[in-house]
């Protein structure tokens, strides 16, 4: 996955800049490399994924101007024999070195231009100035904070900013940080116009655009593996990438041993497409030791993230150590963009949208967040192709009219767009939505709500709830969290915005728990 680091002057204490950049080696144990730019430094551990030798090795130099990215730049080949005929020289066969010839040619503009997910840092020699970016929907992390003198830090995960800087905030994603200021270039979320298209269309067109996310995402120098929980949405990435294969994919799925839903379904979806399948079972111990781990990896004290998290931790570590799986690709994203059961209480099309747009935007503090984590953690690189900027942005534009549930099934046109066409057997096709978290096992849950159920009394919960102002715990599992977030992040709980709840003003969604199970059109999704 790579980690970055941009300290844009000169460090108060080098050794410690050092200690806190080692917290993400895990993202890039290949190798590392820490160079000068002006006063400050540019850091960079890497993850070989394209261009596999050593002259794919970051930062990437231009005279004295240089630049660390962890990102994949989807069709850069187009963009690099462009460049080449204006006169620039490659030297390896990374996607991530155009990007100083890119600046180079066409400055802050360039990150518009890019079909990309990524973060990067730039030292422009001539300016004497830093320049951060991140890609509009957040895939790919950043964090910043500033040291006891004022220079801004720029780091992959907050983990690595811990003793450089009082105050860790995520990097705004679809913006770029310059002189002192950051600046929107782009606002993925929120459609200018809406489509009218009639429903053919647009499935029509939600097929066509996720089979390009699909396919781009599968161009590797190092392999590459399928997350596949058997639901709709992971389960349509691994079939559309299996009909582009030769040879059986690789697909990966968990459970708990004694009642997981999804370990039932991947299997069928991995028999109907053909591919080569491996099952990962947890236990309530693993799940309970791992606690811990999860949430100082993740950096959040959010009850879904963290929930979603015990079992995509699990299922990648054993694809680390027991395979060469480099990449995986994952099913994130589909959710927010077609709809949850909750948003199927959406009072009226406006507000349907108005979710949807809330939730991408602040995806990259979830969801994405968990991907991430979980899989660079364990040294894999993440790629989503539900976040294909080009297909976000069609879906987002869609009349929500036509996306709200009104067919008596979630996520309908996305259903639809693949209908009758072989891609899935239709009990996965149509299978109703059952969240992550208890689908990998629904006893998973409960084991956690007992285990901090047991860590405190009723008195204790009402006392130590008061420790905290913002985004104050509401259950023991979230005190519990919260409790052991703090452990790690002392006084960085803004970075998360809050908890990832269903929408409480909607009738019917004013509940207690995230889980889907709590609410009363969850019906057959838990079978």
């Amino acid at each position: 996955m790579c980690s970055i680091i941009g300290y844009c002057g000169e460090p108060i204490n080098y050794a410690d800049f050092i200690t806190a950049f080692g917290r993400t080696k895990s993202r890039g144990p290949d190798d590392t490399r820490i160079v000068n730019a002006g006063s400050g430094l540019l850091g960079f551990h890497r993850l070989s994924i394209m261009g596999l030798h050593p002259e794919g090795m970051q930062p990437f130099s231009l005279g004295e101007s240089s630049v660390v990215c962890n990102g994949e730049l989807y069709g850069f080949e187009d963009t690099k024999r462009a460049l080449i005929q204006k006169g620039y020289e490659f030297k390896s066969g990374s996607d991530c070195e155009i990007l100083l010839p890119l600046y180079m040619e066409y400055g802050i503009e360039m990150f518009p231009m890019l079909d990309a997910e990524f973060a990067c840092i730039i030292y422009d020699e001539d300016k004497d100035e830093f320049i951060a970016a991140r890609d509009p929907i957040g895939i790919r992390p950043l964090y910043y904070g500033y040291d006891k003198n004022g220079t801004i830090i720029f780091a992959s995960e907050a983990k690595s900013l811990i003793g450089l800087s009082d105050k860790i905030m995520p990097f705004p994603p679809g913006c770029y940080y310059r002189s002192g200021e950051f600046f929107r270039y782009s606002d993925i979320a929120h459609a200018d116009t809406v489509c009218h298209d009639d429903i053919e269309t647009v499935c029509s067109n939600i097929r066509n655009k996720l089979i390009k996310g699909v396919e781009k995402r599968l161009v590797s120098d190092a392999k590459v593996g399928f997350l596949l929980s058997g639901g709709l949405d992971s389960s349509l990435v691994c079939a559309i990438a299996q009909k582009q294969s030769d040879h059986p994919i690789r697909t990966f799925a968990i459970g708990m041993t004694g009642d997981a839903i999804d370990l039932k379904y991947a299997r069928e979806a991995a028999e109907y497409i053909g591919s080569y399948h491996t099952e990962v079972y947890m236990t309530p111990e693993e799940v309970l030791s791992s606690l811990e781990t999860v949430i100082e990896m993740l950096g959040t004290f959010d009850i879904t993230t963290i929930r979603a998290s015990m079992g995509m931790y699990l299922v990648c570590k054993a694809i680390h150590e027991n395979t060469d799986i480099r990449v995986i690709l994952t099913g994130e994203i589909s959710d927010e963009l077609f709809g949850y059961k909750y948003t199927d209480f959406a009072p009226s099309a406006e507000e349907f949208q108005k979710e949807a747009e809330k939730r991408i935007f602040e995806l990259h503090m979830y969801d994405v967040l968990r991907a991430d984590r979980c899989i660079s953690v364990n040294s894999l690189e993440a790629r989503v192709p539900f976040g294909d900027l080009d297909f976000v942005s069609y879906v987002m534009s869609v009349d929500p009219e036509i996306k709200m549930n009104k067919y008596g099934k979630g996520k309908y046109l996305l259903r639809h767009a693949f209908e009758g066409l072989d891609y899935l057997p239709d009990e996965i096709l149509w299978r109703e939505k059952a969240a992550f978290s208890d689908a990998v096992g629904h006893s998973m849950v409960d084991y956690l709500k007992e285990y901090a159920e047991e860590k405190y009394t009723d008195e204790e919960f009402e006392k130590e709830c008061l420790k905290y102002v913002h985004a104050q715990p509401f259950t023991k599992e979230s005190l519990l969290y919260r409790d052991i977030f703090e452990k790690y992040y002392p006084g960085q709980g803004e970075m998360i915005k809050d908890f990832w709840m269903p929408n409480r003003s909607w009738e019917g969604c004013d509940v207690n728990d995230p889980s889907a199970r709590v609410l009363s059109n969850y019906g057959d999704s838990g079978k």
